[in-house]
């Protein structure tokens, strides 16, 4: 695990050790995090990008007077003035003191009056808030100057939230003439004749990061994904197949209110429609799901674990696709979870509790060079090893909209070089013939397709294609290249990430 310093009761990832780098284990069921969806899960078990769940499940239907219940709540008019409030405490702590959004949303709605529909306006405001604010620091203030928070937030619901200039003036209290400049925004916008300027403003980047992507991807497709960033994340398990079949699932969750869809290209994912809190769903309690971006669901996929295998996820973190290998051995055979954070991996052994996985092993190791000492014993002998290695995070950029201001230029090459290095360490446990699976969730050739040319040609690893594993037809639509994948938020409506297979020789 990344080792991290706390900032104002948050935790602030450095982008060091081995771990996940980003994404957080599952909330508990009823907390606020699990409530109001979050900023970022790596694709994984917890965030959901500011995708906002209810606050409170519904009453059951047996509970008598459980649809009155119902009605009275959403016939509740919102008190804007408690939001609002909440909103810019939420702000405060983030751009004053530096904590990340989803847990300065959690610290204010913890001990909130607010109601469910009133989380949900905080969580979008916040949310907003963050992803804009490049574009709306350019329209509020022309000098350069930075904003107020209260002024950023009243230009944000003008611009976003259908509110006049006149009544987010008098809500949050600041001149009704800072607002002036939103009415011009599109003609301010159209006349930007720079591409990675226009780029960053319209889609409210860093310049670095608007200029990284047109390099890399070219001017279409840099805006087409950059859209899609912008906007919110969808809401997506992964049905534990040790629990029962995806269909199984689907049906469950319509007897507890909620809409399900099965994803376009994983064949254990749904799609929510995220009305309710889904960790407080009595499927959820009971082991049935995990929440998991349908691209995370494709990485356990490619791996092509299989029963009485051993198979090492070398980066498990709090174990999200540690849980969708499990699934795949059908509890057969030996799983180790490795991570240099045990507190994730206890969470990790949690959550394989609920589930109902009886054969992960889990180990703590160094984040350093003594990490390889303390391997000695697992060399040479797993059929599978993934490393999901920490990374920029630029590919769940909707989920985590904070980390485009946290993100510097530097950091895609130097998340690499620890990449590289990762590789290099786990690499050695694979068994001659086994395979090795590596995955980012960035978007960019220096962490991505750089690293997996290092595995080939420094490693004694051969290419393995991806199609055995996901299948022909599965393949093809997904837009496979041999034995590299990447998904992109705008082609797939995945995540965005990356994972290259590879093969290690037997002499």
């Amino acid at each position: 695990m990344t080792t991290t310093r706390k900032t104002g009761g948050s935790k602030v990832k450095t982008g060091t050790g081995h771990g996940r780098g980003h994404g957080k284990a599952p909330a508990r069921a009823g907390s606020a995090r699990a409530a109001i969806g979050r900023g970022g899960q790596r694709g994984q078990a917890s965030r959901k990008g500011g995708h906002v769940a209810n606050s409170r499940p519904r009453p059951s239907g047996g509970r008598p007077g459980a649809a009155r219940s119902e009605a009275d709540a959403a016939a509740r008019p919102i008190r804007f003035d408690q939001v609002d409030a909440a909103v810019l405490e939420v702000h405060g702590l983030v751009h004053a003191q530096g904590w990340l959004a989803d847990r300065a949303l959690e610290r204010a709605l913890r001990d909130s009056r607010l109601f469910a529909a009133e989380r949900r306006s905080v969580a979008e405001a916040v949310y907003g808030i963050t992803r804009w604010q490049g574009q709306l620091d350019w329209l509020l203030s022309p000098s350069g100057a930075v904003p107020g928070l209260a002024t950023r937030y009243a230009g944000w619901l003008v611009r976003f939230g259908g509110v006049t200039a006149d009544d987010a003036a008098r809500r949050l209290a600041v001149p009704a003439a800072v607002l002036r400049g939103l009415a011009g925004a599109e003609k301010r916008l159209s006349e930007l004749t720079d591409p990675v300027e226009r780029l960053s403003k319209r889609g409210s980047l860093p310049f670095w990061l608007a200029r990284r992507f047109i390099e890399e991807l070219g001017e279409a497709e840099a805006v087409a994904l950059v859209g899609v960033l912008n906007d919110r994340a969808p809401l997506t398990v992964r049905a534990n197949l040790l629990r029962g079949t995806r269909e199984a699932l689907q049906a469950t969750l319509g007897t507890e209110g909620t809409q399900a869809t099965p994803t376009r290209f994983s064949p254990w994912g749904l799609t929510l429609d995220g009305r309710q809190n889904a960790f407080a769903l009595p499927s959820f309690k009971a082991g049935r799901f995990e929440i998991q971006d349908e691209g995370s669901q494709l990485i356990a996929l490619c791996c092509g674990a299989r029963s009485g295998q051993t198979v090492v996820d070398a980066c498990a973190g709090a174990g999200g696709k540690t849980l969708a290998l499990a699934a795949e051995m059908h509890n057969r055979g030996t799983l180790w979870a490795l991570d240099s954070d045990a507190g994730r991996l206890d969470e990790a052994r949690r959550r394989a509790r609920r589930d109902g996985v009886d054969n992960l092993r889990t180990r703590a190791i160094a984040a350093d060079g003594e990490a390889d000492r303390q391997l000695d014993d697992l060399a040479g002998t797993a059929d599978v090893v993934l490393i999901d290695a920490p990374c920029s995070g630029l590919g769940t950029l909707r989920r985590k909209p904070d980390a485009r201001w946290r993100l510097t230029p530097d950091d895609p090459e130097r998340f690499a070089a620890l990449q590289k290095a990762l590789a290099t360490r786990f690499a050695r446990l694979v068994k001659p013939g086994g395979r090795l699976v590596y995955a980012t969730c960035a978007i960019g050739r220096a962490e991505n397709g750089a690293v997996a040319d290092f595995i080939a040609a420094t490693l004694p690893f051969d290419p393995a294609p991806l199609a055995p594993q996901l299948g022909a037809e599965r393949a093809a639509a997904l837009g496979v290249e041999g034995h590299t994948l990447q998904l992109m938020p705008h082609r797939h409506g995945t995540d965005g990430f990356f994972m290259a297979a590879f093969t290690r020789r037997k002499a």
